[in-house]
């Protein structure tokens, strides 16, 4: 359960502290750390010693103590000496490698609460228990981050974010699948929306400036009770996907940033074929010439403001209002009315989704 790399950092904290060498190995004898070359001849003692029923013993001038689980033999440690000292040595060794073996299994216990807690795969009744029984407070206010690399997470990616929240015992960093890392963070009382941008950004700046570019990521509501987690995560979810899609420039996104985008995302593709033919008569309004499609967004940037658009665009304003003259002709909407532009921004976004949708599919 503790990684080599955790132990062998453990053993040499221990050696630089008392100059003692140690070894730990498994119950089958393979070498998991150690700062002496020679534990490798006592592989046959330590076999014997798995079986015999003693806890610690001296074999050719080096302790031997077992380390247990909840009583299961978990590893074996070696100190190098068989002086008193280095049988104290020995023995608070051991306890801070039980004392490891609890703690991780402690994460782990609280891991896998968290991940069954945001697949909604707990009944109401087990979240308060479980949240109990693991020292979880049930009332506390959280918020779900969602953080996505394009490529398959590194491990130091993870375990990068876990250093940024380590010394907050309340936050929880999980993932359920290879792309993604989730942060359920927990929040004081007065946190508010206005810290949620400033805490992603916190979290993309733990990859590195290289794989930051790649990476988006997205965040639910403030939930105020431990089963209302699981919703945090299905928003920070949608708003990652709707954001693909509509906010793309984006790499912090808010479920609550998310407009009409979010309604949209929820329409079956049938239905927005329909809705376009019926519109623009079986065109597409994305299939206009690259002029006409500047001067529509830029329209829609200024609010339908035609002075100010034409000045951006450096053109006439008796040009712009050929150009939306035009358009109106060719779709029957006029984009100087509210009502029109309304029609024709949402039917944008709509072709959008339906090529993102179809994209999916290949």
């Amino acid at each position: 359960m503790i990684s080599n790399q955790v132990l062998q950092t453990t053993l040499e904290g221990i050696k630089a502290i008392s100059r003692t060498e140690l070894c730990v190995l498994d119950t089958e004898g393979i070498m998991l750390a150690t700062t002496f070359a020679e534990a490798e001849n006592f592989r046959d003692s330590v076999l014997g010693f798995v079986e015999s029923p003693a806890d610690s013993q001296v074999v050719s001038g080096c302790q031997f103590i077992k380390v247990f689980d909840d009583h299961q033999l978990e590893y074996v440690l070696l100190v190098n000496g068989s002086s008193d000292n280095v049988h104290m040595v020995g023995q608070m060794a051991a306890f801070q490698l039980q004392s490891l073996l609890v703690a991780y299994k402690e994460r782990f216990d609280k891991d896998n609460f968290i991940k069954n807690l945001l697949l909604d795969n707990l009944l109401l009744v087990d979240i308060y228990n479980r949240a109990k029984k693991l020292h979880i407070d049930a009332d506390a206010r959280r918020v779900v981050f969602l953080l996505e690399i394009d490529h398959d997470k590194e491990s130091n990616s993870l375990e990068n974010v876990r250093t940024l929240f380590s010394g907050k015992p309340g936050d929880f960093i999980t993932a359920v699948d290879e792309k993604s890392i989730i942060v359920v963070k927990e929040l004081s009382g007065q946190e508010g929306y206005a810290e949620m941008d400033r805490i992603a950004m916190m979290i993309l700046d733990t990859l590195g400036d290289e794989r930051k570019q790649e990476a988006r990521i997205a965040y639910g509501t403030i939930v105020s009770e431990i089963k209302e987690v699981s919703r945090s995560y299905k928003e920070a979810r949608m708003a990652l996907n709707v954001g693909k899609i509509f906010f793309s420039e984006r790499s912090v996104i808010a479920y609550s940033s998310l407009g009409i985008g979010r309604l949209i995302y929820q329409l079956p593709v049938p239905l927005c074929r329909m809705f376009i033919r019926e519109i623009f008569d079986g065109k597409s309004p994305d299939d206009f010439d690259e002029e006409t499609l500047v001067t529509i967004n830029k329209f829609f940037e200024n609010s339908l403001n035609v002075s100010e658009t034409s000045r951006q665009l450096y053109i006439h304003r008796n040009t712009l209002v050929y150009r939306l003259d035009k358009l109106q002709k060719s779709t029957g909407l006029d984009l100087r009315v509210f009502e029109d532009a309304i029609t024709f921004k949402i039917a944008l976004m709509v072709v959008k989704y339906m090529k993102y949708m179809e994209e999916q599919e290949y």
